[in-house]
């Protein structure tokens, strides 16, 4: 079966083939058979997602891709390759020597439905057996096979790649290109000034991306080394990184998975697999194989997958995948060919160089064509050209955005954000879609008794108090609650330890560690009372037996049995419930009100278990203890949601930000989670399972991914295309998640953001930005830096773009009025180094709007300098190139063209830019409103310093000879102090006009 993934790009298709899952022969077949057509440009096929990429001339289209991959697989098998299907599989030989072919074909094949198989089937498709195990020579064999059970190391960032990413922008590669030519032409001095700028900005990248990739990796965490298998009818302990298909692996509480397994054996055994699955509640195990053929991840019941915990109960499991085959392994796989995105402010920095680099270029061959036709010498007008391209390119540019940003993540790692790299702050600050996580992320990924009912009364649990009706409730003086709660101690397996630091640690169940949790805060001491009613049996579900019993001795002969479990199980089975602290007999009709009860609770998405309790004379004996019981009450349990996460939805939606929950849950449970925390700005939330979403085409998920708020039983495959359906969809999106399932959308999503302390290692290291101490809500706080960062660095590229376009305007209009060469190229690099990079970087610690979080989300197409603010800018430039030409001419005829008359060409321009540092702080206030902007001491000390840098060029000789100026005289002086300070108030006045017809234009629309 061929189904198309992904063909809205012309030439460019991806098709997933069933056929091709783990069939090395298949893909090296159908990568031959395509590439032979010359229309078909690179094929590309993976045998463990099963995808193949295909790219091609335009004039093919995907249909016509789709039927070739279809002829290439039925040629394929006419040539007598053959597949294993689960029919085939059960038919299979289980003599030792065609066992090792069908393991073979099992491990390189198609086989993924364990799962359908009796136990059986497989223990002999491997030549196995859960009393014996493989053999110590049949171990080693597939040990060196089919190597180790280890999974490929995530790809980290080395230091070389960070320092190489450092150098990936034009503006940085045009200098470097200025500085060859300058090297070659002569001007070494010229050349190495250059370099020092881009080696700057090298620098501050490096040092603070590779600090923020240390601090991630001393998170990760280390799981466990070794496994308990069954191998020649022993149970043995071996590195987990040796386990072999074939092995039979010892399932205990408390262990981890070490591979993919079918369940053989399962007693009350249970796993949390929501790393895996996005499952929040520990899944039990059994050998039942389930019904239908297209089943769930999580639904496989009989199934144990590797980096899964087991968390209750005990079994044995034969291994069917082990290393890069297992799901997690395909899960990895889907993180290598997830693609990074850019961000909106990379993408447009490298537009406004490649703005910038066109420019230059059509400068240069004008200056160069108008001074050869002047008479010039050839190697003049070359220099000239090289000293007007330095001029074109602000120096400042990659600098002011690195460092800023690098501010920025200084300042995010203060509220325990790490970030990853420097692009990755401003694009949460422009992400307009926020894909979240629902377990581990909205909640906290552990169970935890949120409701109580009993004797009529309904009880929240919430922070450790007992509430009922708006007031708290003392347990102690409640004694069919506090009868409710030592029952629930006592039918209970979980562990409890007093640690030194006066802690409590529990293991056990999620389930049974929440009703732990419920007794201390309501104060019970658990170990006492255990100590009190020693246990003496317990009776453990089964498959056909939802309920759970102990025996306890009590002091006056009498027996204690305690019962939880399935609450319509343990109703039919109680004889009494207690009203009004008496016991009174159960009737029909009080076993309906029970039930009802109970289904208004599981419409919340509780997790409800009905908890019953008698006394028995020990006298009496016999086995049945669970016989006229007396009902107690029920009890809802849920992954309770994080703290403070309902208020950042709000947050979230004030600022533009639309929120999209994606679990692994059931749909009921997905959509309460949901509805508390109001999630969507619309009245209606729109709810989609994985059983819908299989069904739709990329065109149509595309579509839909905006209108959708909550997906539901959702995969890791499909977590990763729902993330681009909304980029495809032209959103710019952040995808939060702690899982090894959410890796891969962590990955592809323009800023992936993975929880610290819960999180595992995948996600961290796949990360964009880590939560150190998991708090979903400090995101808002790298929201609002993002965007200030964003709006100053808005800034800091009109002041350089206005300052170097003057530049530009003053070389290219004295070279073709032959007024000759107002500033030579060491002259223009000391400017930009002046004017550029400190000045800039202090209007990008401009102090955050107070409507920064107010504003909607900023359209990610929309370049960083608009069409409007060129005309803006050009006129700026104009004022100050005009002032700065006429302080030249001023020069020329006084001392005509000498390094005199350019001194003071430099030393005006020089000076305006300075000046016009202030009238960039905002659009629309100027320095003559009323209303002032807040100070900004970066910038005072900016604008003092860089003076008095230029003042000492022009006092200290040996800067003097290097930048070839002179000294001036007091009118020389007055000359310059005018023309830097003519353009500041042209363009504040002329700025004051513009926000008044602004805001006459406001006040006429608003008559009318």
């Amino acid at each position: 079966m061929i189904q198309a993934i992904h063909n809205t790009v012309k030439g460019r298709a991806r098709y997933k083939v069933k056929e091709l899952y783990r069939s090395q022969s298949l893909k090296e077949y159908i990568e031959r058979s395509l590439t032979s057509y010359s229309e078909i440009n690179y094929v590309s096929a993976n045998p463990l997602t099963s995808n193949i990429l295909v790219t091609y001339e335009q004039e093919f289209n995907a249909d016509k891709i789709a039927s070739l991959i279809e002829k290439s697989i039925s040629e394929y098998q006419t040539k007598g390759d053959i597949f294993l299907s689960e029919k085939s599989a059960k038919k299979l030989s289980t003599t030792k020597k065609e066992s090792k072919k069908n393991i073979a074909n099992a491990q390189e094949q198609r086989v993924e439905n364990w799962h359908l198989m009796e136990a059986d089937t497989v223990l002999n498709i491997f030549n196995t057996s859960s009393t014996t195990g493989l053999t110590n020579q049949a171990a080693a064999e597939n040990l060196n096979k089919y190597g180790l059970n280890v999974l490929s190391e995530t790809e980290t960032r080395s230091d070389l790649s960070i320092i190489i990413d450092q150098f990936k922008s034009l503006p940085v590669a045009l200098l470097g290109v200025a500085a060859g030519v300058s090297a070659v032409t002569g001007g070494l001095i010229d050349a190495l000034v250059i370099l020092g700028v881009v080696g700057l900005n090298a620098a501050i990248g490096y040092t603070t991306e590779s600090q923020s990739e240390r601090i991630i990796h001393s998170l990760k965490s280390h799981q466990e080394t070794s496994t308990w298998i069954i191998r020649d009818g022993k149970q043995i302990e071996i590195p987990t990184e040796n386990v072999v298909i074939g092995d039979i692996l010892v399932l205990k509480t408390g262990g981890y998975v070490a591979a993919d397994a079918r369940i053989i054996q399962a007693e009350n055994l249970s796993i949390d697999e929501s790393a895996l699955t996005g499952e929040s509640i520990p899944v039990t195990k059994s050998t039942v194989c389930p019904t239908g053929e297209d089943v769930p991840l999580a639904d496989r019941t009989n199934m144990a997958y590797k980096g899964t915990f087991v968390t209750g109960g005990q079994g044995l499991a034969v291994v069917v995948a082990t290393g890069k085959f297992t799901e997690m392994g395909k899960i990895q796989q889907l993180v290598g060919e997830a693609t990074a995105s850019e961000t909106p402010l990379s993408r447009q920095l490298d537009e406004v160089g490649s703005q910038l680099v066109t420019i230059g270029m059509g400068l240069c061959g004008l200056v160069f064509g108008m001074g050869v036709l002047r008479g010039y010498g050839l190697l003049e007008m070359l220099k000239s050209s090289i000293s007007l391209a330095v001029a074109a390119v602000p120096e400042g540019l990659p600098t002011i955005a690195t460092t800023t940003l690098a501010l920025g993540i200084q300042d995010m790692r203060r509220h325990n954000v790490l970030v990853r790299s420097l692009s990755a702050v401003e694009a949460l600050g422009s992400v307009q879609t926020i894909c979240l996580d629902k377990t581990g992320t909205i909640t906290e990924n552990r169970m935890s008794v949120v409701e109580v009912h009993t004797d009529s009364q309904h009880i929240t649990v919430s922070d450790g108090k007992f509430i009922a009706n708006g007031k708290d409730l003392n347990p102690y003086t409640c004694d069919e609650l506090l009868k409710l709660i030592h029952v629930s101690v006592l039918c209970n397996e979980s562990l409890i330890n007093l640690e030194q630091n006066g802690e409590f640690s529990i293991k056990g169940s999620a389930t049974e560690n929440a009703l732990i949790h419920m007794a201390i805060s309501a104060g019970v001491d658990v170990n006492q009372l255990r100590q009190k009613y020693s246990l003496q049996q317990t009776n453990l579900r089964s498959e056909n037996r939802n309920i759970m019993s102990t025996v306890h001795g009590t002091h006056d002969n009498y027996k204690f049995i305690a019962v939880k479990g399935s609450p319509a199980e343990v109703a039919q089975i109680c004889k009494y419930w207690m009203q009004d602290g008496e016991v009174v007999p159960l009737t029909e009709e009080d076993r309906q009100a029970l039930e009802i009860e109970n289904d208004r609770m599981a419409g919340k998405a509780l997790r409800v278990l009905g908890v019953a309790y008698t006394h028995i004379d020990d006298a009496k004996g016999g086995n049945n203890y669970e016989q006229d019981l007396t009902w107690l009450g029920l009890v809802g349990m849920a992954d309770p949601v994080r703290k403070g996460v309902k208020q950042l939805m709000a947050e979230f939606h004030t600022a533009g930000i639309d929120t999209v929950m994606i679990t692994g849950d059931q749909t009921p449970t997905a959509y309460a989670i949901a509805k508390e925390l109001e999630l969507s700005r619309k009245e209606q939330l729109e709810i989609l399972d994985s059983t819908n979403f299989n069904n739709l085409t990329p065109e149509a998920l595309t579509a839909l991914s905006d209108k959708v708020d909550v997906f539901a039983r959702i995969s890791p495959s499909n977590k990763l295309q729902i993330v681009q359906a909304l980029q495809a969809a032209g959103k710019v999106v952040a995808m939060t998640g702690d899982g090894i399932n959410d890796a891969p959308a962590l990955k592809a999503a323009q800023v992936g953001v993975a929880m610290g302390k819960g999180g595992t290692d995948v996600a961290r290291e796949v990360a964009d930005i880590v939560l150190e101490d998991d708090r979903l809500e400090t995101m808002i706080v790298a929201v609002s830096r993002g965007r200030t960062i964003y709006n100053n660095i808005r800034k800091s590229v009109h002041f350089l773009l206005a300052t170097n376009i003057s530049e530009i305007m003053v070389m290219t209009a004295s070279t073709a009025v032959g007024l000759g060469e107002p500033l030579n190229a060491i002259q223009l690099l000391w400017l930009n180094l002046v004017t550029d990079i400190f000045p800039g970087l202090s209007l990008a610690l401009e102090a955050p709007e107070p409507d920064v979080l107010s504003q909607p989300p900023r359209n990610p197409d929309e370049p960083i300098v608009k069409n409007s603010d060129f005309g803006r800018i050009a006129f700026e430039a104009g004022t100050i190139s005009a002032t700065t030409l006429a302080a030249y001419g001023y020069g020329i005829l006084k001392y005509g063209i000498s390094p005199q008359a350019s001194t003071i060409a430099f030393m005006s321009l020089t000076s305006a830019q300075l000046l016009h540092t202030l009238s960039c702080r905002s659009e629309h206030h100027s320095i003559f409103s009323k209303e002032k902007l807040p100070n900004n001491s970066y910038l005072n000390a900016a604008i003092l310093g860089s003076f008095a840098i230029q003042l000492m060029a022009i006092a200290i000789p040996p800067l003097r000879s290097l930048l070839k100026i002179t000294p001036i005289d007091i009118v020389d002086g007055a000359v310059i102090g005018g023309s830097a300070l003519l353009p500041l108030l042209v363009n504040e006045s002329t700025k004051n006009i513009n926000l008044k017809n602004n805001l006459d234009q406001k006040s006429l629309s608003l008559e009318e």
